[in-house]
C-alpha cells in the first residue's frame, strides 16, 4: 500500500494489461509514453505474455525481479537494441497476474481506466464473456462495470467471426477497440516509428497527450521522404 500523505494527491493510475499476443514493443511504447506524460501505471503482465516477451526480446519477466526486468524491457527499442531509451519506472506498480485480491480487482480501487496492449484473442474473449480467469481479465471487467475507459489494442490476423463478435460485444459495453494496425502517412523510416504510431493511437483513445507520431494535417505528400 502507498498511503496518501498530508498535502499529496491520491494516486490514480492507468492499468496496463499485457496479454500473450505478439507485439510486446507496442506495450513498451505505451508504458514509456504514459510515464513521460507523468501518469502513474499499474502493470499486469499475463503468464502467456511472459512467454511472448521472452521469445521477442529474450527477457524473462519475473515477479520477484520485476523492476530490473521492466527497466531492461523498456530501455530496448523495437529493433531489440538495448539502452535505446532511458526510463524512470518509479511511477509503476506491478501486480501479479494470479493475484485476484490485487487492488485493480475491485471497483473501489482508484484508476483512470485500462489499456490492454497487445490484446490477444483469448484475452478479448475472456473480457467479453466476463470470465475473469486472471487479474488482467478481472481488472478489465471492473473497468467496464465502473464506466471507466477500456482500450483494447487487439493484435491478430485474420480475425474470425467469433473474435469479431467478441469485439462487438466489447464495443457495445463501452470499450474502444484499437487494432494494432500502423499507418504510413506519418513518414515512418524505422520500425520504432510504426510501433509508436500504434502506441500513439492507443493513447489518443485514452486521452493522454504524447508526441509519438506526426499527425495528419490535410496535406498530401507530407509523409514522403525524398532524396535531395
Amino acid at each position: 500500500m502507498n498511503p496518501v500523505k498530508p498535502g499529496e494527491t491520491p494516486r490514480t493510475p492507468w492499468i496496463v494489461g499485457v496479454s500473450g499476443a505478439s507485439g510486446t514493443p507496442y506495450a513498451a511504447a505505451v508504458l514509456r509514453a504514459l510515464l513521460v506524460a507523468g501518469e502513474s501505471v499499474d502493470l499486469v503482465v499475463s503468464r502467456a505474455s511472459r512467454l511472448t516477451l521472452l521469445d521477442e526480446t529474450g527477457i524473462s519477466f519475473r515477479d520477484a525481479h520485476w523492476q530490473a526486468d521492466l527497466r531492461e524491457w523498456l530501455s530496448r527499442g523495437a529493433d531489440g537494441k538495448p539502452d535505446t531509451f532511458s526510463v524512470d519506472i518509479d511511477a509503476v506498480r506491478h501486480w501479479s497476474a494470479g493475484d485476484l485480491a490485487a487492488g485493480p480487482s475491485s471497483g473501489s480501487y482508484r484508476a483512470k481506466g485500462m489499456l490492454i496492449v497487445p490484446a490477444s484473442t483469448a484475452s478479448v474473449a475472456g473480457v467479453a464473456l466476463g470470465l475473469s480467469k486472471d487479474l488482467l481479465q478481472r481488472a478489465a471487467s471492473v473497468t467496464l462495470k465502473e464506466g471507466r475507459k477500456l482500450i483494447v489494442a487487439v493484435r491478430e490476423t485474420p480475425l474470425n467471426g467469433q473474435t469479431l463478435r467478441h469485439l462487438v460485444t466489447l464495443d457495445d459495453a463501452g470499450a474502444t477497440v484499437v487494432p494494432a494496425s500502423p499507418a504510413f502517412y506519418a513518414g515512418a523510416t524505422h520500425i520504432q516509428d510504426l510501433v509508436d504510431f500504434v502506441a500513439g493511437r492507443v493513447l489518443d483513445a485514452a486521452g493522454v497527450p504524447h508526441g509519438l507520431y506526426r499527425r495528419w494535417q490535410g496535406e498530401l505528400g507530407g509523409g514522403a521522404h525524398r532524396d535531395g
